[in-house]
């Protein structure tokens, strides 16, 4: 399969329109197409077509029982693709769509099982990148989309990434490098009595509980859904994010922790391995060898969040073969880089 690379120009909307037009003839056909979101690229198809999704999870070599989320343009279509839209699904549009949230609630009739791994829920966002929310409308169909990465693969944050993973495998890819959070949208399960945080975002528990009554954290977040058991969220039981170098986080006192990789550095080059370092703008003059980068500053973890998965893949393009990263906060948006990073790591983490 030849896929069309398509990049959105600031400067002809003219052009621009014929991507939306082409991308949502391929769409309204059972064909796949990867673009970008305020979060990560996402690779699309229509979610009620249950041949197109099945084309999703082939291009990826996805699990069938990990959930796909469903992107809609307007708010309206909760009430089409939810037979429960309660009072918290509400005030959860109002206060943060279009944006990072993700909600799960109980599916209506239409939506097909295939995008729900089985299950009686079904996961919604709508999007604000407005290359996201012109395609939607375009296509004229609920767009189910995962990161558009072959699974287990750290997600995209540039149209790069796609290419590298999906090219050949998918009908079109849209190319605009405007990816601004950096990490997956936040999936809260409205389906229960209490509302639960099942993957931690951009949008945190603090926010959220200015606008619920209750919410609370699922406290597997950070571990991964047991075997046999259907995940009711993407990303809550394989292996997620993974760079090609076996990854290690180090925690404990930043000078503890600076000390020990510096010694497993200089270790693994005695071996002859090549070794990545994930650092800080604080701590990367401190590390004494090894292909040191920083990720971001930890005076703001926002920055973190946005280059998390584009230094893993970098890492890749070195040819690093083993990667250590120091920890980072749990607070805030901290929360979701360690939940990515922990996953990434396949819970490989060193106390010092």
């Amino acid at each position: 399969m030849k896929t069309i690379i398509a990049k959105i120009q600031k400067d002809n909307e003219l052009e621009n329109k014929e991507i939306y037009r082409r991308a949502g003839e391929i769409l309204r056909g059972g064909g796949l197409v990867a673009f970008p979101t305020e979060t990560v690229y996402g690779l699309g198809a229509d979610a009620l077509d249950e041949k197109a999704s099945a084309k999703i999870y082939a291009a990826k070599g996805r699990p069938s029982d990990n959930p796909l989320i469903v992107h809609i343009a307007d708010k309206k279509d909760l009430y089409k693709l939810s037979s429960c839209v309660n009072d918290n699904a509400v005030r959860l549009a109002q206060a943060f769509w279009p944006g990072p949230l993700t909600m799960i609630l109980k599916k209506a009739d239409i939506v097909p099982a295939s995008i729900t791994g089985g299950l009686d829920t079904v996961a919604i966002r709508m999007p604000s990148h407005p290359v996201a929310e012109k395609l939607i409308k375009e296509a004229g169909v609920y767009v189910a989309a995962p990161s558009a990465n072959t699974s287990g693969r750290p997600s995209p944050t540039r149209a790069a990434h796609v290419i590298d993973d999906l090219s050949g495998r998918i009908d079109m890819i849209i190319e605009d490098d405007t990816v601004d959070i950096g990490v997956e949208s936040t999936i809260v399960d409205l389906s229960e009595e209490v509302p639960t945080i099942l993957r931690p975002g951009y949008i945190t528990e603090q926010m959220l509980s200015q606008v619920l009554d209750s919410v609370i954290t699922d406290p597997g977040i950070m571990t991964s859904v047991k075997a046999g058991v259907v995940p009711k969220a993407p990303g809550m039981k394989y292996k997620h994010y993974a760079p090609n170098a076996d990854l290690a986080i180090v925690e404990g006192s930043m000078e503890h922790v600076i000390d020990y990789i510096n010694t497993a550095v200089k270790e693994k080059e005695k071996q002859g391995f090549k070794v990545g370092i994930m650092a800080t703008d604080e701590t990367k003059d401190r590390y004494k060898s090894g292909m040191v980068y920083s990720v971001g500053s930890r005076k703001s973890e926002a920055s973190v969040a946005h280059n998390l998965f584009a230094q893993l893949r970098a890492f890749d393009q070195l040819g690093a073969q083993y990667i250590y990263s120091e920890s980072f906060s749990t607070d805030n948006v901290g929360q979701a880089v360690m939940n990515r990073l922990i996953k990434a790591a396949g819970h490989t983490i060193i106390n010092v």
